[in-house]
């Protein structure tokens, strides 16, 4: 009975580890390797991913306990237009908002005043708040919900990804070099028993 394609390819896989004369001690560790990389490969990933994904949620909670909003007030009329959704600057973010000078008090006491993004046509006097860190300096406003689950989910599967990549990546170079090692130990093979087969074919 003929064998499948599937069974030819399993035990081409399998090889490495049945035993006949032709295996060498380094085809059964590129199988011994294989089956690392191939193990390691999705572990390492997750663990990675799981662990990276802690690391940014914990910052982000970090950073939300750190800043806090407090109360201002718009210092100027803001713009009635807003800029590009990119500038020079960096100030543009695509969501309508402009940039004014706002006025707020620091947590001794001292009044202070910036820049800061606010609602298009604003008039100077206008109450709202802004985000600032321990010293009473402006602080970019902390992620919060889709968005910041959408930073946690990237950086676990960037950090999943980059883990898997470099074991199997390792693996590859390593395999590579097996490979170029066991060629080079049956060309050295053959210059030795070369001269005996040409003897009995000439004989």
């Amino acid at each position: 009975m003929a064998r499948t394609r599937g069974e030819r390819l399993r035990g081409g896989r399998l090889w490495r580890w049945r035993r006949n004369p032709l295996r060498r001690r380094g085809d059964l560790a590129e199988g011994w390797l294989l089956l690392a990389a191939f193990v390691l490969a999705p572990l390492l990933g997750v663990f990675s991913g799981v662990t990276a994904a802690g690391a940014v949620e914990e910052s982000l909670a970090e950073r939300r306990e750190r800043i806090r909003p407090v109360p201002a007030v718009l210092a100027e009329d803001a713009p009635r237009t807003p800029p590009a959704p990119v500038t020079e600057e960096g100030d543009g973010g695509g969501d309508g908002a402009v940039r004014a000078k706002v006025r707020w008090t620091a947590p001794d006491g001292t009044g202070r005043t910036g820049r800061a993004r606010v609602e298009p046509g604003s008039a100077a006097g206008t109450a709202l708040s802004v985000w600032t860190d321990p010293s009473g300096r402006l602080a970019p406003a902390p992620p919060e919900g889709a968005e910041a689950g959408f930073q946690v989910v990237m950086a676990g599967i960037t950090a999943a990804g980059a883990a898997g990549g470099a074991v199997l990546l390792g693996g590859r170079l390593v395999r590579a070099r097996m490979r170029r090692r066991r060629l080079a130990e049956w060309e050295a093979e053959w210059r030795r028993v070369e001269p005996s087969w040409r003897k009995r074919m000439t004989g």
